[in-house]
């Protein structure tokens, strides 16, 4: 008879060697950007020894940088970053203060 293991992770994020949520799919992307990279540089005619240096170099760097991120914002940190840069830093209202008065003594009639 066959034994099922229970999942006890029901409800949390995906999780991979520290790197949870969207870092995931940032460092997917990455490394798979880097590969294409060197696959077009090697078909371009670039030496073998620069297509490896890049490669590594941009490797390295993709991992380093994802890893940082992950540590700096969290879980949910990143999206909260970006949708703060969405918001206007301030309002502007352009209209006197004259002007307000006016207008709400006009709606109370």
């Amino acid at each position: 008879m066959a034994e099922w293991e229970i999942n006890k992770g029901i409800g949390r994020t995906v999780e991979f060697k520290g790197l949870k949520a969207q870092y995931l799919f940032i460092f997917a992307g990455g490394l798979l950007a880097v590969f294409i990279l060197v696959v077009i540089l090697y078909l371009c005619g670039v030496s073998q020894i620069a297509c490896l240096v890049i490669g590594v170099l941009g490797a390295t760097l993709v991992v380093w940088q994802t890893f940082a991120m992950n540590r700096k914002y969290g879980q949910h940190g990143l999206m909260k970053l970006r949708a703060m840069r969405m918001h206007p830093r301030y309002l502007v209202n352009r209209r006197t203060v004259y002007h307000l008065v006016r207008i709400l003594k006009s709606k109370k009639r």
